[in-house]
């Protein structure tokens, strides 16, 4: 599966953010993976990784979900999250997402879960994403870096 475009500075893909996540995201053309292993830093209560982490990994891997369907950058509008049991930090999470509806290009809808190495359901989610505007997408590609290629016409190729 291509690996999709990432940042400079982005807290989750930034790979220049020196306290982010560093992740890296696939597609399959219709849904968007990643892998992510809590670290003790990202820990809430003692052994238990802090839900802002996990929400925040689920927000990201559904705005690339968005871009990887659509062709379109958005920033969130609405996020739920549902925990379903805790993460421990030091074991490794999938995260899996979705595009689920596109409100004539206005609203996108996405769907995300993660899950533990055996398949559990750790999180889920759900958010309606709001399209950046054309203007401040070239700012925005100044930031990338990878091909973004697989992306399609609405985001055009880095150089």
């Amino acid at each position: 599966m291509p690996t999709l475009p990432h940042t400079h500075s982005c807290f989750v893909c930034g790979e220049s953010n020196a306290h982010g996540l560093n992740l890296r995201f696939t597609t399959d053309g219709h849904s968007v993976q990643t892998r992510f292993t809590p670290r003790a830093e990202h820990i809430g209560f003692k052994g238990v990784t802090h839900g802002g982490i996990l929400a925040t990994v689920l927000d990201e891997i559904m705005v690339w979900a968005v871009a990887a369907s659509t062709r379109r950058f958005a920033f969130c509008a609405e996020l739920t999250v549902r925990f379903q049991q805790p993460a421990q930090p030091g074991l490794e999470l999938i995260a899996s997402a979705e595009l689920t509806a596109n409100r004539r290009d206005r609203i996108f809808e996405a769907k995300a879960d993660l899950r533990d190495a055996a398949g559990r359901i750790i999180a889920t989610a759900s958010g309606k994403y709001l399209p950046i505007p054309a203007a401040e997408v070239p700012a925005m590609l100044t930031e990338l870096v990878g091909d973004t290629s697989q992306l399609g016409p609405g985001i055009p190729p880095t150089p």
